[in-house]
């Protein structure tokens, strides 16, 4: 597995402002936008590409465009789903899919409780986005579910992650393809999962605790 933590003064500096639990709703669900658009360029930096013939003003050229199958980004419900308007405004020729997964508060473990996905992910790059990888259950269910679909390219994204939480990826993933891109790399995880310092529930900060 290839782990990429993003070290860029503008992704560090809204990070910052998204940790301040005085940071309200509305600022904090555009600073999410924001930051999934800055980890998007490094997160798709070997997306598949294919050449295309075009003609500028001046002359006939190539250049490329992304290849048949697209891509397939999959946010995990319900806080995944405040990461998707910054990744189609990078892609937004991409497809979407949706996995709803609910974690445990006791047992921490996920559940699957929607999906919808293509039947056959075979041949396409998927990218999933989890705004906070803790444990890593609820990431590490969604990537084993893509697999499941045939998928042979997974790329994660998330905001903020624990090393508990990339430890367990890395070990359940195996040899297989995928990438994981961080916003940060925080300290652990407390007696509750929750990452620290972290910004709290991502899910709750983003939509109310609804």
């Amino acid at each position: 597995m290839r782990v990429h933590v993003a070290n860029h003064p503008l992704i560090t500096h809204k990070l910052t402002v998204l940790r301040d639990e005085r940071t309200p709703s509305p600022m904090f669900r555009q600073l999410v936008e924001e930051l999934v658009t800055l980890l998007a360029y490094e997160a798709t930096r070997n997306v598949h590409v294919e050449p295309v013939a075009i003609r500028t003003p001046v002359t006939e050229t190539t250049g490329v465009k992304l290849s048949e199958p697209r891509p397939l980004v999959v946010p995990i419900l319900r806080a995944g789903l405040g990461m998707l308007e910054g990744m189609v405004k990078l892609m937004p020729t991409a497809e979407v899919g949706f996995l709803g997964m609910l974690r445990d508060e006791v047992t921490l473990q996920p559940a699957t409780y929607a999906e919808r996905l293509p039947d056959d992910l075979s041949d396409r790059q998927c990218f999933v986005l989890d705004p906070m990888l803790a444990t890593g259950g609820s990431l590490g269910a969604a990537i084993d579910f893509l697999f499941a679909r045939g998928a042979q390219d997974v790329t994660a994204i998330c905001i903020l992650g624990a090393p508990e939480g990339v430890a367990a990826i890395e070990k359940q993933v195996g040899d297989r393809d995928v990438t994981l891109v961080l916003g940060a790399l925080d300290e652990r995880l407390d007696e509750k999962g929750y990452i620290v310092p972290g910004l709290g529930d991502a899910g709750d900060r983003l939509y109310g605790t609804v």
